[in-house]
């Protein structure tokens, strides 16, 4: 019954293809022509969501050589690092924190052609070891960002070519750190030679005495060191510094290192008799992204006159 049924509307289509007018031939190309292209539209989509599904994977697997290939030769991201420098990175972490873990949420999608922009979430979570003298001491790793992928098509493929990290916080805690609050806050984005504040906060325990420093160093390769000036904690658990933004429009990281000691007194009759030690440490990295200064915009008084 059913195939007697399709026989009919097939035989019914060609009875009235000779009735169909030019505007109504036209009407069913334009709609031909708007349902292939929705094909193709949906077919690059999927493609694109495939490469960083792709991305994520072979993070986790640590298959180097198949991530290496997602990327276009000439990729540069918006801290002017090379596919080589990007890479070697990768490298460097994977080497750090053989257990590190991806995770990539697509927020959107934005398709234009043989262009496209992809913004995501990212996170992840790893664990470490360290010797302090005859104590070996474990600490977490985690790091959230929020980026935007710039992918290419490369005849029938989709590789990426270049990535704006918007936002971009990184945490390594040890000891108690690792079961406290700590949030480093600065500016997502600052002129060129602006100041601005960077606050250190820590939601420290009551028989605690916390130390903090907050450094700045602009993002180059190899990364340099801020200088470490430890500061006690103000009563409410904060420290703050200002600083100014670099003039060489590069992006910059702020960095901050924390130190929570407590006091023992093993012997109650002897209260002279006290041990301070470290219980915890943590360090804090978040970026911050530095706006160029453009030289060459000019404004006009109300004369009409350009500013020179």
């Amino acid at each position: 019954m059913k195939k007697r049924f399709i026989l009919g509307l097939i035989l019914t289509a060609l009875l009235l293809a000779g009735t169909i007018q030019p505007s109504e031939a036209r009407f069913f190309d334009e709609t031909r022509a708007a349902i292939a292209q929705a094909k193709a539209i949906n077919a690059d989509l999927k493609s694109i969501r495939e490469v960083i599904k792709n991305q994520n994977l072979y993070c986790n697997k640590r298959e180097y050589d198949k991530l290496f290939a997602l990327y276009k030769s000439d990729f540069i991201n918006n801290d002017g690092f090379s596919k080589e420098v990007y890479f070697k990175l990768i490298k460097d972490t994977w080497e750090n924190y053989p257990d590190i873990s991806y995770v990539t949420e697509i927020k959107s999608i934005n398709l234009k052609n043989n262009f496209a922009t992809v913004e995501t979430n990212e996170t992840a979570i790893a664990t470490t070891t360290e010797d302090l003298g005859e104590v070996e001491i474990v600490g977490e790793l985690k790091g959230n960002g929020h980026s935007v992928y710039y992918l290419e098509k490369i005849g029938k493929n989709w590789r990426i070519a270049s990535e704006n990290i918007l936002e971009e916080t990184t945490t390594l805690t040890y000891g108690d750190a690792r079961f406290l609050n700590i949030h480093l806050d600065a500016p997502e984005q600052i002129g060129a030679g602006k100041s601005y504040t960077a606050t250190l906060s820590v939601d420290a325990p009551y028989d605690s005495v916390v130390v903090g420093s907050i450094g700045q160093e602009k993002i180059t390769y190899p990364q340099g060191r801020s200088e470490d000036v430890y500061r006690k904690f103000s009563d409410d658990n904060t420290l703050e510094r200002m600083f100014t933004a670099n003039t060489d429009n590069i992006n910059e990281y702020n960095i901050a290192a924390v130190g929570i000691t407590r006091a023992e007194f093993p012997d109650e009759d002897n209260p002279k008799n006290i041990r301070i030690y470290m219980s915890g440490i943590a360090f804090v990295i978040t970026r911050v992204n530095v706006i160029p200064e453009n030289k060459f915009v000019k404004l006009e008084d109300n004369n009409g006159q350009k500013d020179k």
